[in-house]
């Protein structure tokens, strides 16, 4: 199945089910691997906001890494540095330790 199709599929259900952060981290891997990482970003960026109480941890990683491949590094240090407090405050500290080794790569 084409990445296109994948896509489709996915819109396809998250139409049905707006709310579910499975979909839309998929959906956003799908822009990653296409190599659209500005979508790649705008839909993680989006997850991240979906649920503010408890935000989807692996989607500020995802979006930290785009944002340093697309030279915008500002950008990813603040969202990771986000992405560290929230794994941390959700104890993931597996995710928490993976975002510090890259914030320490590029401070």
């Amino acid at each position: 199945m084409s990445t296109a199709n994948r896509r489709e599929q996915l819109e396809a259900m998250l139409a049905e089910e707006p709310n579910d952060e499975f979909l839309r981290y998929a959906l956003a891997m799908e822009f990653v691997s296409a190599g659209d990482l500005d979508s790649a970003v705008r839909h993680l960026r989006d997850l991240i906001a979906l649920n503010p109480a408890k935000p989807y941890v692996p989607a500020y990683q995802i979006a930290g890494q785009s944002l340093l491949k697309l030279g915008r590094t500002n950008e990813a240090i603040s969202l990771l540095r986000s992405g560290v407090a929230e794994a941390n405050k959700q104890g993931n500290l597996h995710a928490a330790g993976e975002m510090q080794g890259l914030l320490d790569s590029v401070e």
